[in-house]
């Protein structure tokens, strides 16, 4: 079944996936309601929406505000019974920890954990009330691996994960009511570009990137079939992997790897970019990312990378089993 008459909200949907989100969404006839800091910006994602056959309302919303979230779910309600909220607010900062403003890392921690908190805390009450729901939670690759100098978004993600998976708990007995996470791997989104630098560098996202438009697809299959874990990309799964047999080795490698960019990257000036306050650039699904100058810069460092962790995961097996035989054999079996 299409998604058609079904009340959708979307926060974060002003640019990048949120953006690709609400127009999937429209494809699909639902009626949304979007949400963001900037007005501005959702106005224009609200009128590209409108034109793909979409009805929409447009709530400028904060986050981090819980009171502004709630009213949010009381405007959707106006619409009519919520089914599906997609919560995708995500905003990041870079740079050493200790060269990092800690008001910046409290901010991301708000933004991207207590910002999906107070949405899951307005709409749960609604989903159980009616009965049915899904709450689809955007979390990333970093919810499966750390990012070195990017420690407060590595917090946000792996506290997003634990959230989502206690909420499932809780809700283990109200089947029609489900909370989903989707895990992109490195997207072409203006999300870098607007984010906070605290490096002095410019920053870019190694490739493969991937276009935004995957990761909507992904949100709408996950609305009609609700299933717990999404990954988009297969560097996804296979950071996820990786970090599973060597997380230390992970971290080492995404540590050298981002040493090395950052000593070949050109001089940029620091700034707090969206973080206290929405960007000022205009927003739009993609980033400019996945141009060829970007892929030959740093497509052999993510190989090395990528090529470390698999072969060290391939090793790690393979001592485990050989261990097991030969203890089985020290033993008689």
């Amino acid at each position: 079944m299409k998604t058609q008459k079904k009340v959708v909200v979307i926060t974060g949907a002003s640019s990048g996936i949120g953006q690709a989100t609400a127009e999937a969404f429209a494809r699909e006839g639902a009626n949304l309601v979007i949400a963001a800091r900037n007005a501005v910006a959702l106005q224009a994602v609200a009128n590209t929406c409108r034109g793909l056959g979409a009805d929409v309302i447009v709530v400028p919303t904060d986050v981090t505000d819980a009171q502004q979230v709630k009213a949010l779910a009381e405007a959707a309600l106006g619409v009519g019974p919520i089914d599906v909220w997609v919560s995708n607010v995500g905003v990041g900062a870079v740079g050493k920890f200790q060269d990092t403003p800690i008001e910046a890392h409290e901010q991301v921690i708000r933004a991207n954990l207590i910002g999906h908190m107070n949405d899951a805390h307005a709409v749960l009450p609604i989903f159980l009330e009616q009965d049915h729901g899904v709450f689809i939670n955007m979390i990333s690759l970093g919810g499966f691996a750390a990012a070195p100098y990017a420690t407060a978004y590595s917090a946000s993600k792996f506290g997003l994960k634990g959230f989502s998976e206690a909420l499932r708990g809780e809700l283990a007995n109200h089947p029609n009511i489900h909370i989903c996470d989707i895990y992109p791997a490195f997207m072409d989104t203006p999300g870098i570009s607007h984010g906070a630098n605290y490096t002095g560098r410019k920053l870019s996202a190694p490739p493969p990137v991937y276009d935004a438009r995957k990761v909507a697809d992904a949100v709408v299959r996950v609305s009609r079939h609700p299933k717990v874990t999404t990954t988009v990309g297969a560097t996804a799964d296979l950071i996820r992997v990786g970090h599973f047999f060597a997380p230390r080795l992970s971290a080492r490698l995404m540590n050298w790897f981002m040493t090395t960019y950052f000593r070949q990257a050109d001089s940029r000036p620091m700034t707090d970019g969206n973080l206290f306050a929405p960007s000022t650039r205009p927003g739009g699904i993609d980033g400019g990312l996945r141009s060829r100058t970007q892929r030959v810069a740093l497509g052999a460092v993510a190989a090395t990378v990528a090529v470390g962790l698999g072969l060290f995961a391939v090793a790690n097996t393979y001592n485990r089993n050989s261990r097991r035989i030969q203890g089985r054999y020290r033993r008689g079996i």
